[in-house]
């Protein structure tokens, strides 16, 4: 995978994450192996594809390389980048900066499952070794 060295600049859509996901998950891969992994979910024909792909590419998210007649689209960003980088704003625009009213928040509101607990209680040990 292509290395970027700062998180996207301007914001993923929606849409446009669902576009990431699946290339993610395999890579690099035509406009046209991404509509078949996605648009009969989601109801969309290859044109939106290409159209979410050209965003991202102008995003500087995705590369292109062409192939022939066609073009392969690889992530310019990891996953784990991504998704630390949309859990930094959250916490940052719903928190102010600080994860625990985060915590408290999922608590209250019993979206944290036994499991979870485990987990998070798992992670807090490990980060105060």
């Amino acid at each position: 995978m292509s290395k970027r060295k700062d998180a996207p600049g301007e914001r993923i859509s929606e849409a446009e994450h669902a576009v990431m996901e699946v290339l993610w998950d395999r890579n690099p891969i035509s406009a046209a192996e991404v509509c078949e992994a996605i648009c009969a979910r989601r109801d969309w024909s290859i044109p939106t594809v290409k159209t979410l792909l050209s965003r991202l590419v102008q995003k500087q998210v995705v590369s292109t390389e062409p192939q022939g007649r066609k073009f392969l689209y690889r992530p310019l960003i990891e996953r784990s980048e991504y998704v630390g980088g949309e859990s930094r704003r959250l916490v940052n625009r719903l928190f102010g900066g600080r994860a625990a009213p985060l915590f408290a928040q999922l608590a209250e509101s019993e979206a944290l499952t036994d499991d979870d607990l485990v987990e998070i209680e798992a992670l807090l040990r490990e980060m105060r070794k």
